[in-house]
């Protein structure tokens, strides 16, 4: 389904501050694999979803979707093929708009649209159901405006959004980590949920320990930009946060990179 073969990504090459961040890493991602991408700061694990969704480009390798080669498409022409959502949910949504507008503009993506004729009223009922299976009350919020909603209920809606085009690859990067423990939780439970039902493939970036070790059937750690570990369902099912981070010490070179894992 995804091919990432020899990927490599320096930033700043022949400067002082030259900083290689991918070295010749290879994946391969199964249809509807949700894969949990777990690391220390650095690892390379957000400069590898800004590689696949084309933010950055790469220096050498492979990017394969469904067999088309997209390591060089533009970001614009792989966004119609992707869904993402970022730890910032100002990246994903637009706070000045409506939540019904916001949810417009993701149901026309990738077509040509005003706004004025983008909302469409027939879709008001559908927008009302999804929501409401969210179990958030947004069903009942379409014309507040997103910037006025909680933190847990922006990434609810950036997360509907993502998968409302029912994309090939969902991309989350650190989705949960700006939110309080408590909505952390509310809100892997729904991309959990959303996930399943859509039958979504995923690649979710998390220093969260127990989060790779609950969701998903993969756990792929890395390290200095390589991959140092790639778990199965049952490898990872038989692990306690104390065996992930051995594992991870392990592989780790400095103290400050043991310490960057939450539990």
């Amino acid at each position: 389904m995804l091919k990432l073969q020899n990927l490599s990504k320096t930033f700043n090459p022949g400067t002082p501050i030259e900083n290689t961040v991918l070295k010749n890493l290879s994946l391969q991602v199964k249809e509807k694999d949700f894969i949990s991408l777990l690391g220390s700061n650095g690892a390379g694990k957000s400069t590898l979803l800004h590689l696949i969704a084309g933010t950055y480009e790469a220096d050498g390798g492979l990017i394969l979707l469904d067999g088309q080669d997209i390591t060089y498409e533009k970001a614009h022409v792989r966004a119609k093929l992707l869904g993402r959502v970022h730890q910032d949910p100002r990246l994903s949504v637009s706070p000045s708009m409506t939540l019904l507008e916001n949810l417009s503009l993701a149901d026309a993506k990738g077509e040509s649209f005003s706004l004025k004729k983008a909302v469409d009223i027939k879709r008001i009922s559908y927008y009302k159901e999804q929501l409401a299976s969210l179990g958030l009350g947004l069903e009942s919020k379409l014309h507040t405006k997103i910037g006025l909603l909680s933190g847990g209920q922006r990434q609810a809606v950036a997360l509907f959004m993502a998968v409302m085009k029912k994309p090939k690859l969902l991309l989350l990067d650190e989705h949960t980590a700006a939110l309080d423990p408590r909505t952390s939780e509310l809100i892997m439970k729904v991309t959990e949920s959303l996930i399943q039902k859509e039958g979504i493939t995923t690649l979710m970036v998390t220093h969260n320990m127990n989060h790779a070790l609950a969701y998903g059937n993969r756990l792929v750690m890395m390290h200095e930009g390589e991959i140092v570990e790639d778990l199965s369902l049952e490898e990872k099912a038989a692990l306690s946060t104390k065996d992930l981070i051995a594992l991870f010490q392990k592989n780790a070179h400095s103290v400050e990179d043991r310490m960057v894992l939450q539990v």
